[in-house]
């Protein structure tokens, strides 16, 4: 098929209506998913229900693998497949569902820039926690990583998917930070993102948009995932703002079914409440 036909075809597929069997895909809940991924898909979820567009969560071994963009979480819809929070916001922007149509030009660049800042900063520092840290990788990461699979593959894919994060890690120049450099970043980023909400129930006042979705998954799963150290689980709590922020989308969006709690699937920490 043609690009040009592709894009035809996707423009009507976008056109439908959202279904009622529209399905989420992550990493298997208990074993498996990973503070970086259980991140990811905790915020789609949350952006969706924002939207009040429905959708089942299924943990899969190989999510991984069956993602078109090889990253979780990814949606399945119609007959499409998509990726990521960003693609997926502009996927349900395209069926007429939107946060952020309220917005003026420079609330969104706004918007856009401390999208990036969690991306560049909290994203980044889970990643680096999971694969650069001796002690998270060996404890955490490489058996949940790998825990579908039997020797010596489980083995195999662990240590390549490290391998993978440090060469990114790298790439970006994190290679050389301490893990105290990079808990610091965490810190700052939540400084930032603390001054910005002030005393607003989300960040543009009192309707939530893609940046409140994306905030509340990563500051959500690491106020309540268990790693090897209480450290980033204390940084986030020592901004009351940023703590009452997530209980108000828990309480806002996730009380009516477990999805809050059982569906992000990793080992949690204390209850926010």
């Amino acid at each position: 098929m043609s690009l040009a036909a592709e894009a035809f075809v996707s423009q009507i597929s976008a056109a439908d209506p959202w279904p009622e069997n529209a399905t989420l895909y992550q990493p298997l809940g208990e074993d498996q998913i990973l503070l970086s991924d259980c991140a990811s898909s905790l915020a789609v979820q949350a952006y969706l229900r924002m939207c009040n567009l429905p959708v089942q969560v299924c943990c899969r071994p190989n999510a991984e693998y069956m993602s078109p963009s090889g990253k979780v979480p990814f949606v399945h819809v119609g007959n499409q497949v998509v990726s990521e929070l960003g693609p997926i916001v502009q996927f349900t922007k395209a069926k007429g569902h939107s946060l952020s149509d309220g917005l003026d030009d420079i609330q969104r660049a706004e918007m856009k820039a401390y999208m990036e800042l969690v991306n560049n900063m909290l994203l980044t520092a889970e990643l680096y926690i999971q694969w650069c840290d001796y002690n998270t990788a060996a404890e955490i990461s490489r058996p949940r990583y790998s825990s579908p699979y039997s020797w010596p593959l489980n083995h195999i894919l662990a240590y390549q998917k490290q391998w993978e994060v440090r060469r990114k890690m790298t790439a970006i120049g994190w290679a050389g930070k301490s893990l105290e450099q990079v808990y610091e970043d965490v810190s700052q980023c939540c400084q930032a993102l603390s001054q910005r909400l002030g005393t607003q129930p989300y960040f543009f006042n009192k309707q939530p948009t893609e940046l409140d979705a994306l905030v509340f998954g990563h500051l959500f799963t690491l106020l309540t995932t268990r790693l090897t150290s209480d450290e980033l689980r204390e940084k986030v709590k020592s901004y009351s703002n940023l703590l009452a922020f997530c209980r108000r989308i828990e309480q806002s969006y996730f009380e009516d079914s477990q999805a809050g709690s059982s569906s992000r699937g990793f080992s949690k920490g204390p209850s926010l409440f």
